[in-house]
Parts: structure tokens; C-alpha cells; sequence
């Protein structure tokens, strides 16, 4: 397989690669990946187009679907009648894009208080059946973080990161982290994340440690979110920041701010979040995000490469 950055990648050369092939593009493209989360659950701001398709169209490189039920998969836009477990397959397909799924894992002394569509299923835990259920479906990113008040603790992760790696191999890339305490307040704000759990995350077979972005979270400053991503990049793991805090709704002179303070940072990839309105970013943020990190000539080659190239 030829290496390439990934953002000169097209569809055909996207798809096929292996986890090696994947760090080694993003590596390359020097903090100017973007990965876009959408929910699938959702009813998708296009009525019949799923999220994904939206994103993608925005400039996105990777398309990260959240509260995803392995069990029961759904992705409201879809074309009718496509197989359960050629879900993740299809969206491959229609996107261009390579997919991410995430999976929670809940700390087991927490107990979960609210009732919402938030709230754990068994087929979005962060266990190795799931983790094997999503690479067969064709998930090539498995991120290991959690929704709000779901009790996705840093202990959690790492367990959950050392069972997963051993399940799938090398066949995906490993991304943990969380973007907000996820139910956890001491594990909140600047302390989210200490070096000691980045360094247990590497250790499990951790490929990307995910942060949050500079901003996003009380405390975590451009000078702070930096320290971290240099202890990442000590233990030799890639860094993605995150904007898991619905800023990912706010006006494009804050995303851009953020952008340029996370790619200041050190970030090898750069994630925005699900919730601009409810399932996916506010499409206008995607390209100022993507416009900021990397200019209008890249940004304008992904929107506009065909996905049969």
C-alpha cells in the first residue's frame, strides 16, 4: 500500500487501509485531520441524508458516529432495506470516508442516574464483543470515551483499552479519552486527564489519546492542552483534541479559535463534536474548523473529490 498523506487521499485509497497506513497518514498530514462526530440515532438534519453524508460534504475526513447500539444499528438517512451488519459498510460507501465508532466504558462503582436516549445500552459498552461486532461491520476506529452522566471513568478506559486490543488486533485504530467528565466530577475540568493515565493508555495498546480541545473545558488552556499532548507524544501515540461541549454550535469565530489554539496545542487530529443542533455540528463549523487548520485549497479538495475516485 502506498503512503500517502490522508488529506490527498480519495475514496479508493481511504477504505483499504490498515491501522499502520492510518497513523502513518495522519502523521503526515501534520495536524490537518478533521473527524466530524455525528449521531445516527437521530433524525438527521436533511430529513432523508444521513449525517455522516452531511459532514462529509463539509470537509470531514473521518466520520466518528456516537451512541451507535452495535446490537441494534441504526443510522436514520440510510437507503432502505441495507443489512444490519453491512450498516457501517454502506456509510463507507456513501461517504468516502473511513468510520469511527464510539463505545463506552462505564466504571462499575458508578450508577447512572438519568433516563434519557444518553443513557447506556449493552451494545454501546466498550467490550471486546462489541469492539469485534464493529470491525466486522466495518468500523476502522473504535474511541473509547462516554456520553454526559454516563460514568466513564479514566480506570475504565485503560481496562477497557487492554481488552479491546488484545480482541482485535491490529485491525483498528484505538482512540480513548473523554471530552468531558462523563458523570465523573472529579475527573472533570483540568483535571480530566493526568499523564499518568495518558501513560497507562499507551501502555494498553492506545494508538490516540483523545483530549479535550483548548477552551472546551474550565482549565484547559492552550498552555495546558499543549503539556498534555507533549506527554502523548513522549509515549509515542498520536493526539486528537475534542470539542465534546456543544461549542460545536457556537459561531465560527469561536471554532476557529479553537482550531488554531489546538493546532498550536499539537493536535494530530482534530475532532468537533455531535451537537451543534442534535446529531452532528453545525455544517458551516466543519468548514470553518477544517478552513482554519488547513486552508481553502484542502478544504475544498476533500468537499469536492468525487467518492468514486
Amino acid at each position: 500500500m502506498t503512503h500517502k498523506r490522508l488529506l490527498d487521499c480519495s475514496a479508493s485509497e481511504l477504505l483499504p487501509m490498515d491501522k499502520d497506513a492510518l497513523i502513518y497518514a495522519v502523521r503526515a498530514s501534520e495536524g490537518r485531520v478533521v473527524v466530524s462526530e455525528t449521531i445516527g440515532m437521530t433524525s438527521p438534519l436533511l430529513h432523508n441524508i444521513t449525517n455522516a453524508e452531511l459532514a462529509a460534504s463539509q470537509g470531514a475526513d473521518i466520520i466518528l458516529i456516537n451512541m451507535f447500539d452495535s446490537e441494534n444499528p441504526v443510522i436514520h438517512g440510510m437507503p432502505a432495506n441495507i443489512a444490519p451488519e453491512q450498516t457501517l459498510h454502506e456509510l463507507c460507501r456513501l461517504t468516502g470516508r473511513i468510520i469511527g465508532v464510539n463505545l463506552e466504558a462505564v466504571d462499575p462503582d458508578f450508577n447512572a442516574s438519568h433516563l434519557d436516549e444518553l443513557q447506556m445500552v449493552p451494545g454501546r459498552a466498550a467490550t471486546a464483543e462489541n469492539a469485534c461486532r464493529l470491525v466486522q461491520m466495518g468500523a476502522k476506529i473504535l474511541v473509547l470515551t462516554g456520553n454526559p452522566n454516563n460514568g466513564v471513568s479514566n480506570r475504565a478506559l485503560a481496562k477497557a483499552a487492554k481488552m479491546i486490543r488484545e480482541a482485535v488486533g491490529n485491525s483498528a485504530l484505538i482512540i480513548t479519552g473523554k471530552m468531558h467528565g462523563a458523570g465523573i466530577v472529579q475527573e472533570s475540568g483540568s483535571d480530566i486527564l493526568t499523564e499518568q493515565d495518558i501513560a497507562e493508555f499507551v501502555q494498553q495498546g492506545v494508538d490516540v489519546v483523545l483530549v479535550p480541545a483548548p477552551g472546551t473545558l474550565p482549565g484547559m488552556s492552550q498552555q495546558k492542552v499543549a503539556s498534555l499532548i507533549e506527554c502523548i507524544h513522549s509515549h509515542g501515540a498520536l493526539a486528537m483534541t475534542a470539542i465534546g461541549t456543544s461549542q460545536e454550535g457556537a459561531d465560527v469565530n469561536t471554532i476557529r479559535q479553537i482550531a488554531l489554539m489546538s493546532k498550536m496545542a499539537g493536535a494530530d487530529l482534530h475532532h468537533i463534536g455531535d451537537t451543534g443542533y442534535i446529531g452532528m455540528a453545525l455544517p458551516e463549523n466543519i468548514m470553518a474548523y477544517s478552513i482554519a487548520i488547513r486552508g481553502i485549497r484542502h478544504t475544498y479538495t476533500r468537499m469536492a473529490r468525487s467518492i468514486n475516485r
